[in-house]
């Protein structure tokens, strides 16, 4: 791969790179989480939680944060913890603060977020800190970029250092660029045009190197156009199931944890040969978020 290739922004069909011209990447075995300690929902940062201010049974998100973990352990994927931060009460949503990746020598880095809400800024340091303490290299986006909630935003292709990026209500497309130069990877640019899915992770979903989800009427046609153009299997979820958090979800190999309820999507999971594992995360999509953005894969 050139080094113009490296850091290019694909934006159309007709800007893609071949896989053959991609490198290969690790894949993170571990997931990062954070207890529920302060959940709750104090505000509407986003249409979902609209009506729910005040409303989270703490008992009975605990409980399902607690058998959420338990599930990504009996998939097979040790959980490490982060110490939540006193009344940070979105941290557990660990998806949001940075972007781990890593560098041309194997080594692990991280990229910190830059969040759309001031109470949310306050959550970066504790990862940043928890980070540096695994010996991740941490890098800063240029000061022109004021908007980078990163995994939320930013989502690696399985196995190929090719970055989706999704910018629109959170992430700015500033980033795009910022970001395919700072990693010195190809980034496809996603932009995302509904303001109740906020992030690219509600609509987007990897499965494997050849199948994703996705809930079409959050993208634009270009969009619509890569995902198909990189991706042998679309599965489009219907409304109702991308209301139900359906695309949050999380492949762990042949397992596709997500929320309890998207019967449909279930089916085109099993007909692809993925092992649906449906877990309750009610409590936490009262704030806007599911199985995806309650962890954060890491090296």
């Amino acid at each position: 791969m050139t080094n113009q290739t490296k850091m290019q922004v694909i934006a159309s069909v007709k800007d893609a790179i071949a896989f053959s011209q991609i490198a290969p990447r690790a894949v993170p075995r571990r997931i990062l989480m954070c207890h529920p300690t302060y959940f709750e929902v104090k505000d509407a940062k986003n249409e979902f939680m609209s009506g729910n201010i005040g409303g989270v049974d703490k008992a009975k998100a605990l409980t399902q944060w607690n058998d959420l973990k338990s599930t990504f352990e009996k998939c097979g994927f040790p959980v490490e913890l982060i110490e939540p931060g006193a009344e940070l009460e979105d941290m557990v949503f660990t998806a949001n603060q940075v972007l781990p990746a890593i560098d041309d020598h194997g080594k692990p880095l991280v990229v910190l977020g830059r969040m759309t809400y001031e109470s949310r800024t306050h959550e970066v340091p504790h990862f940043e800190k928890w980070f540096r303490g695994q010996g991740y290299s941490v890098l800063q986006l240029p000061a022109e970029c004021t908007r980078f909630e990163g995994g939320g935003d930013g989502v690696w292709h399985p196995d190929r250092e090719l970055l989706w990026l999704g910018f629109g209500s959170r992430t700015e497309e500033s980033c795009c660029d910022a970001i395919a130069k700072l990693l010195q990877v190809p980034v496809v640019k996603l932009k995302l045009i509904s303001q109740k899915f906020y992030h690219l992770d509600t609509a987007f979903a990897v499965l494997n190197a050849d199948s994703v989800m996705i809930y079409p009427p959050a993208f634009e046609q270009a969009g619509l156009s890569l995902i198909r153009n990189y991706f042998r299997n679309v599965i489009e979820v219907s409304e109702s199931d991308a209301n139900n958090f359906a695309c949050n979800a999380l492949a762990l190999d042949r397992y596709v944890v997500l929320q309890k309820g998207s019967e449909a999507t279930c089916g085109d999971l099993c007909r692809l040969g993925f092992v649906p594992v449906e877990v309750d995360t009610s409590e936490f999509m009262k704030s806007g978020g599911s199985v995806f953005c309650m962890k954060q894969m890491v090296y």
